[in-house]
């Protein structure tokens, strides 16, 4: 990027002691002619938005859902703006790290097995946390087949198994008001601005 330095390397090859590719004179020089514009040449010019609010603010976040993932933690709940709830693999973990990075949102998830379900009651542990949470649901038989690629052949990944899950879990969503949508077909991003949109959440990135 310096030109004072490059030009010492194109002046004289052996005192640099390196093979010279100058990606400046070949792909920025004509930019330059064709916008009219020179450039600023500056050393550090990508990492200047490093201290910006933004960037800490998405920084934050994900150290956040890492740290919120999968029900490992709960007692940080309070200072979550969203916690996501339902069945194993069905888009949690992936789409509160998206929340996290493209809009600063601090997500935690929580994965309600088996022992959650059937008894029409949320986990004690969320109950406080009742208007932050948001429901991921999808197919049973997507959902199979990707248990299926975790644990083979496992009750886990039966299909009884997933549609009894996924038809339990719906049922506890409705029950309690807790808004949901089906991940099935949706990318990642696609999830991750349709729970921005339906809960109306501040980004803050």
């Amino acid at each position: 990027v310096d030109r004072r330095q490059r030009q010492m390397c194109i002046r004289d090859r052996s005192k640099a002691e390196a093979f010279k590719v100058d990606i400046f004179a070949t792909f920025l020089a004509p930019l330059e002619k064709e916008l009219n514009k020179s450039s600023s040449y500056t050393v550090g010019k990508s990492h200047v938005g490093g201290n910006n609010k933004s960037y800490l603010a998405r920084i934050d976040a994900v150290n956040f859902a890492l740290d919120n993932d999968d029900g490992s933690k709960i007692k940080h709940y309070d200072k979550a703006d969203i916690i996501l709830v339902g069945v194993s693999r069905s888009g949690k973990t992936p789409s509160c790290l998206y929340l996290a990075l493209q809009f600063g949102v601090k997500a935690a998830n929580y994965p309600l097995t088996e022992e959650d379900l059937g008894n029409g009651e949320l986990p004690e542990a969320l109950k406080p946390f009742k208007d932050k949470l948001f429901g991921l649901t999808i197919d049973p038989e997507r959902l199979a087949a990707i248990r299926n690629e975790r644990k083979a052949n496992s009750r886990y990944a039966s299909l009884n198994q997933c549609y009894y899950e996924t038809e339990e879990v719906e049922m506890l969503f409705q029950r309690m008001n807790i808004p949901f949508l089906t991940t099935t077909d949706l990318s990642v991003e696609e999830i991750s601005t349709r729970i921005m949109f339906e809960t109306k959440l501040n980004r803050r990135a």
